[in-house]
Order: structure tokens, then C-alpha cells, then sequence
């Protein structure tokens, strides 16, 4: 609670003591008893919030019960006869709580159960007097009035919380649209970074590959005319054809995530391409036991896709999960079922393995290039793989799984696009 708001309620507070203090050197002065009724409403009225945050089930009802018990006992201290007290306004206290704090059933209510506390006093009176037509219009126009004050509150405070709950939920999607225009502005930054990397990387690429070609070529050469004479200059040839692989390898992969690529997207069955990629790494996997839990919904949506593209895009990620968890092995957990994102209805597919995860501060960047959790590599290859489900209009996240692990949720739209342009597997 602000500091302003905590001297706005003491000055109301204030207010009310005196207000009630008012009434108490107002006839009858010296009647005690209504002295201290005045002072438990005071009471009451000051405590009403600690008690409704005490009882925030109950504490609402109490406090309007008390009011009601409280005025009533104050009218039989007010007068020689309650029902004629000139301090029956005292009525409209559990009123006008009852309607600030209750719907309008439960605000009729209340003012009923008040106005029948308040003609209670009728009952004694007729033992000693008669209520004629004028006395009974009189009591009729104040019951009346309580309905009407309670009536006019409770409406006056269902319309200020309609506006609240309105003004709130422009509040959230304000701030939601707000969130999503950063979002665009970081992908659209993002891109652009990318789409320079990616012409320096492409340029680096074709210049090293034109001298890693003749270094190759010598070396073969080489290790041809030494192979009889020389065997250890021979060897030391074959290790530097060797790393040339290596290198041209590396090369390759940076051309591969510069080239532009268009997904010739046709119907098919995510699931298939999946187990394709899943039985190809397990028949080169040389470390640990991979155990692969697979939970296919039946009855899919096929889905536009380019069948080598998303192909290359479930090895690159069931590779790593392999690799992620090692020498000692563990569980791959494979789903695909039916989904819907953004209003489109798809295909899902989660990919979770039992590694050490991603780290949360990498969340977010680990589908950029050259960022990887690996002791080799680059980090190209989550990259390519991001670019290859943009391409086909989906999405892909990754998520830290349930007792440890990483969660890879892929997700393409079942409605081909209606546009395909040539992209690069750099955005640009």
C-alpha cells in the first residue's frame, strides 16, 4: 500500500470518529449506554479491514451482521420508543457496507434482514399506541429509502468495477502487444545480424575452400611419391589430408547455413520423417544406450513439409540429444500429436532427452549461430535447424524437461502456405 493511499484512509477515518463523536453530544448526552454503542461503530469501522483480511471469506457478513446488531441497539437507547428514534439513519451504515461489498441479490438481502431488525421496534410500540395511515406511510418511505440508498451504491459500485475489470484487461493486452512489438524488434535486430554473418561467412567459406583444395591435392600427391621412400613423411601427408576433410567438412556446413534454400513442401507424415531420423543416428551411435520412448497420437493431419530439409532437421536434433547425454546413456522421449499455435491447428513434435539441459540463460539464444552447450563445434547446427522450420512457417522453442533434460518442441502449421518465397538459412 502506497504511502499516499495509507494518509487517504487515515483522513477517512478521522473523518468518522467525527462524525461519531458528533453524535455522542448530540440528546441524549448522558444515556450511556448509547455512548458506547456509538464507540463500538466507531470500533468496528476502524477494525473493518483488519477483520475482512483476517476472514476474507466471512469477515464481509460479520462486519455488516455487527452493523445491523449495533444500530439496533442504538435506536433502543435513543428513544423513548425505538421505531420513533431520530437516529434510525444509523440503519443505512449496514446498508451501504452491504452494498459495497455484495452482488445485488446479496445486497437486497441484507437491506431486508436491516429493515426488519429496524421494524422490530413495531412490535412494542403497538402495545402502547395505535399506527395510523400517516405512521405507516412514514415507516414505509424510510424502508423505502434503504432499498433505494443500497440500490443506488450497489449500482454505482458494480459499474466502478466494471470499468476497473475493463481497464485492466486493456492494461494486459496493452502490455502483451508491447511484449510481442519487442519481440519483433529483437527478431528484426536478430536478422539483421544474421543476414551480414551470414554474407562474411559465405565470402570467408569460398575463399578458404580454393586454398584447401590445392593443399589437399598436394598432399595426395605427395603421399603417393613418398609412400615407398619415406613412410614417415608419408604419414605426416596422410594427417594433413585428413584435417583438410575436416576443415572442407566445416566449410561446408557454413556454406550450407548461408545458401538460399526453398522448401518444396508436400502432405506428409511427421511422425515417418521422424523415425527415419531416429533409426539413422542409433545405427552410427557409439556411446551409451539410448533408450527411445515414443508416444505417437494417432489419426495426424499431414503436414506441407520438404521431406530432406525436415529430415536433415530431426537428425541435426536427435544427434544432439544423443550427444547430450554421452557415454552414459539414457532415455529420448519422442512425441507427436495434434496441436494448435497462434490460432493455426497442427502438428507438435517434443524431442526430450535425459542430458545435462540447456542452461536458462542460453534459452533464448541457443538458435543463434555460433552458440552451443558442446565442447566441439560450432554452433551452426541448431541454426540451420531454426531456419529450416521458419521456412515451413512453424515454430521451435526449447524448454527445460521435467527431472532434468532439454525439451525441443517443434511445431508446423497443417495449412500449406499460401506464399513461398526464397529464403537463405540466414533470415534476408
Amino acid at each position: 500500500m502506497s504511502e499516499g493511499r495509507r494518509r487517504k484512509i487515515d483522513w477517512l477515518d478521522l473523518l468518522w470518529l467525527i462524525f461519531l463523536a458528533g453524535l455522542a453530544i448530540l440528546p441524549p448526552v448522558r444515556e450511556y449506554h448509547k455512548q458506547l454503542t456509538l464507540l463500538g461503530i466507531g470500533i468496528l469501522q476502524l477494525s473493518e479491514g483488519w477483520l475482512i483480511a483476517r476472514l476474507p471469506e466471512r469477515g464481509r457478513s460479520y462486519v455488516v451482521l455487527l452493523k445491523i446488531l449495533l444500530a439496533t441497539l442504538l435506536l433502543d437507547h435513543t428513544g423513548d420508543v425505538g421505531i420513533n428514534s431520530s437516529y434510525y439513519p444509523i440503519y443505512y451504515l449496514p446498508v451501504v457496507t452491504a452494498a459495497l461489498y455484495f452482488g445485488p441479490l446479496k445486497t437486497l438481502l441484507w437491506t431486508l434482514l436491516a429493515s426488519a431488525a429496524y421494524c422490530s421496534y413495531l412490535y412494542p410500540a403497538l402495545q402502547e399506541y395505535e399506527l395510523d395511515a400517516g405512521g405507516v406511510a412514514e415507516l414505509a418511505i424510510r424502508i423505502l429509502f434503504f432499498f433505494l440508498a443500497a440500490g443506488v451504491v450497489n449500482r454505482f459500485v458494480l459499474e466502478s468495477r466494471r470499468q476497473s475489470d475493463r481497464y485492466q484487461k486493456l492494461a494486459e493486452e496493452l502490455a502483451e502487444t508491447n511484449r510481442r512489438l519487442e519481440q519483433a524488434q529483437d527478431e528484426a535486430r536478430r536478422s539483421e545480424r544474421l543476414v551480414a554473418l551470414g554474407q562474411l561467412s559465405a565470402g570467408l567459406a569460398h575463399e578458404i575452400r580454393n586454398p584447401l583444395g590445392v593443399i589437399k591435392g598436394s598432399a595426395e600427391m605427395l603421399n603417393e611419391k613418398l609412400r615407398g621412400s619415406d613412410p614417415l613423411a608419408s604419414e605426416l601427408a596422410g594427417y594433413i589430408s585428413g584435417e583438410v576433410d575436416r576443415l572442407s567438412a566445416l566449410v561446408s556446413r557454413f556454406l550450407d547455413f548461408a545458401r538460399p534454400l526453398r522448401a518444396e513442401a508436400s502432405p506428409q507424415e511427421a511422425a515417418a520423417l521422424l523415425d527415419r531420423a531416429l533409426k539413422s543416428v542409433a545405427q552410427q551411435w557409439r556411446g551409451g544406450q539410448v533408450n527411445i520412448e515414443r508416444q505417437y497420437q494417432e489419426n495426424l493431419p499431414l503436414v506441407p513439409l520438404d521431406e530432406g530439409l525436415c529430415e536433415q532437421a530431426f537428425l541435426n536434433l536427435v544427434q544432439n540429444a544423443y550427444e547430450a547425454m554421452g557415454s552414459q546413456g539414457g532415455t529420448l522421449r519422442v512425441e507427436v500429436l495434434a496441436a494448435q499455435s497462434d490460432g493455426r491447428r497442427g502438428v507438435e513434435i517434443r524431442l526430450q532427452d535425459t542430458g545435462p539441459g540447456v542452461p536458462a540463460e542460453l534459452r533464448e539464444q541457443i538458435f543463434n549461430p555460433f552458440v552451443t552447450t558442446k565442447q566441439t563445434g560450432v554452433g551452426l547446427g541448431l541454426s540451420i535447424v531454426a531456419k529450416i522450420v521458419e521456412e515451413h512457417h512453424g515454430s521451435i522453442r526449447v524448454e527445460s524437461a521435467p527431472g532434468g533434460g532439454a525439451r525441443f518442441v517443434i511445431f508446423f502449421p497443417a495449412e500449406p502456405a499460401g506464399v513461398r518465397k526464397e529464403t537463405a538459412l540466414l533470415p534476408g
